[in-house]
């Protein structure tokens, strides 16, 4: 996908550039040796074992599982050095409608209990489509789908993550089935390492995040709401979808999106 320059890239731009669109690379012996080291499961980027005696060696030397992602090691997702670059990204935020509401009628721990269900199959619908869970913002998860962590389909997968989520969230067997709203969109933002001297985070900022924000405060409970950019790709996935013009925040002009809605036929991942 193509990408927008920064005016000013810092030295490592190229660095992260690499990183964000391609993957990590395995530099120095040790780490080209991780492929045949026992044993799964492994980091995607690097390759290293989690499992097995051999993994807890490797997870007591620094290569443990991400908090952000389990699928990747803290080495290749959270120590990486300070900066980032401008890439092509995708961008979702899943909202709990209702959450005052839900506060003011449940207990703090009853509350904590309900939502801990939310973040887990959120948590669980982006690790599964090799995307990183970017933040957790209280009754809301934002998540981000980039090519070298996510591959070459990285934005289907962040898609099909989204569609998989709500379904989850709305099966139709579950006793309590939780009323969200989603905003999914796909284009430039900056990704890296940002923060202090003491706390630095890998997260993703721009317009691109702000709108897949904005749209999911737009979205009614059950439904998500597509940005043009994954119009084609929503279309292939679940057939001829409505289309809506809606009014963010801070956009001076109207944007037409595509409605998925919990009632549409969601297939199983």
């Amino acid at each position: 996908m193509p990408h927008t320059e920064l005016s000013a890239s810092p030295p490592n731009d190229q660095w992260w550039r690499e990183y964000l669109e391609r993957g990590h690379h395995l530099e120095g012996a040790a780490r080209l040796l991780f492929p045949f080291l026992p044993s799964p499961p492994r980091c995607k980027i690097c390759y290293v074992p989690f499992g097995g005696p051999v993994g807890a060696v490797m997870r007591v030397l620094g290569w443990a599982p991400s908090r952000k992602n389990p699928k990747l090691c803290a080495r290749c997702c959270e120590r990486l050095p300070p900066g980032g670059a401008e890439i092509d990204a995708a961008v979702f935020f899943a909202d709990v409608r209702g959450y005052t509401g839900f506060a003011e009628r449940l207990s703090p721990t009853r509350l904590a209990d309900a939502m801990s269900r939310f973040y887990e199959a959120a948590i669980h619908a982006v690790v599964h489509h090799d995307g990183l869970v970017d933040k957790l913002l209280g009754d809301a998860v934002m998540a981000l789908f980039i090519p070298g962590v996510s591959g070459p389909n990285y934005r289907l997968k962040a898609l099909r993550a989204t569609a998989y989520l709500m379904r989850q969230l709305n099966d139709t067997t579950s006793p309590s089935p939780w009323p969200i709203g989603m905003g999914l969109h796909a284009g430039p933002a900056f990704v890296g390492n940002l923060g202090s001297d003491q706390i630095v985070d890998l997260t993703a900022i721009g317009d691109t995040v702000n709108v897949a924000s904005r749209l999911q405060g737009a979205a009614a409970p059950g439904e998500i709401l597509i940005t043009q950019e994954l119009a084609a790709l929503a279309t292939q996935e679940f057939g001829e979808l409505e289309c809506r013009t809606v009014a963010l925040k801070g956009k001076e002009q109207p944007m037409t999106v595509r409605v998925l809605r919990v009632s549409h036929q969601i297939p199983r991942a």
